[in-house]
């Protein structure tokens, strides 16, 4: 009997979940009325709440921002945002403040377009279904790579890290799309224009095996850290096939025994104000 793969959509590789992006930014200030201001998002009020470095709360995913040169990504990142004109409202209210850096925004057909005050820049979504339930969150992020990289970078995520990936051609330039759990994704479209010189950002996603992809990059010498608290760091993107370095992107992968995984993360409901308060609002479920 000839064996069909049905309801393929319903699988879930081998990446279950992208947990946060990690950028350094040079002013903690500046960033604390860019995020948590402007796009409403949530300090984490348990760890890292130093003045040198934040974590900031989007739903069940992080934004890490240690002090620093800063990183920016060579892409963009996509957010899930409850209500979209509330955003605009805050955003409307931070850009005399923010007036000597590279913060803009604008009103796209599908999305709230924003750059960061270092250049960092977001598509902000309404809910919907390609994102499941998720009501906040980071859904996606887009990387631009060199022509002739996508073919590769598939490879390397389905053979290596062993996550569906599939490679469309849209304008004449090719998209891998990485599947990361039920509603999550890692995209790298082609692009002719320069691709800026890698600066250390990075990405950190969790394995239900651990073992295989560090095996892989350890026998090349692919491994930039090794293995310590549940998890272990790499960069280069390789192509199985040929070896070839494609593209560079610290990741930092960890086994589902990492003492974070799976950690609840407060979201606070922004709307809320000493005018308009809510008793027992202040919470916000980032989920349906």
């Amino acid at each position: 009997m000839e064996v069909t793969r049905d309801y393929i959509e319903e699988d879930v590789g081998n990446i279950v979940a992208l947990e946060h992006l990690n950028v350094r930014i040079p002013d903690q200030a500046k960033a604390t009325l860019f995020y948590v201001v402007g796009l409403g998002l949530t300090r984490d009020p348990y760890l890292t709440v130093g003045l040198e470095n934040m974590w900031i709360n989007v739903g069940e995913q992080q934004f890490h921002l240690p002090t620093g040169e800063s990183q920016v990504v060579p892409g963009h990142v996509g957010v899930v945002f409850p209500d979209l004109e509330g955003l605009e409202t805050r955003l409307k209210t931070i850009g005399d403040r923010l007036k000597d850096t590279r913060f803009s925004w604008s009103r796209e057909e599908e999305y709230v377009a924003i750059m960061c005050p270092w250049g960092n820049r977001f598509r902000c979504y309404a809910p919907g279904p390609r994102f499941g339930d998720m009501i906040l969150g980071m859904p996606y992020v887009q990387f631009c790579v060199r022509p002739g990289a996508a073919s590769g970078i598939a490879r390397f995520y389905a053979e290596v890290m062993g996550a569906p990936a599939t490679l469309s051609n849209g304008n004449g330039k090719a998209a891998t799309r990485v599947a990361i759990g039920g509603n999550q994704w890692l995209l790298f479209q082609e692009v002719d224009e320069d691709i800026p010189v890698y600066d250390g950002h990075h990405i950190a996603v969790y394995v239900a095996n651990f073992s295989g992809p560090y095996t892989f990059l350890r026998q090349r010498g692919l491994i930039m850290e090794d293995v310590r608290n549940h998890q272990f760091r790499f960069k280069d993107l390789v192509d199985p096939k040929t070896g070839q370095k494609l593209f560079e992107l610290e990741h930092e992968v960890r086994s589902l025994r990492h003492p974070l995984y799976h950690r609840s993360l407060i979201n606070r409901e922004p709307s809320q104000s000493q005018r308009n308060y809510r008793r027992g609002r202040d919470a916000l479920i980032p989920f349906a």
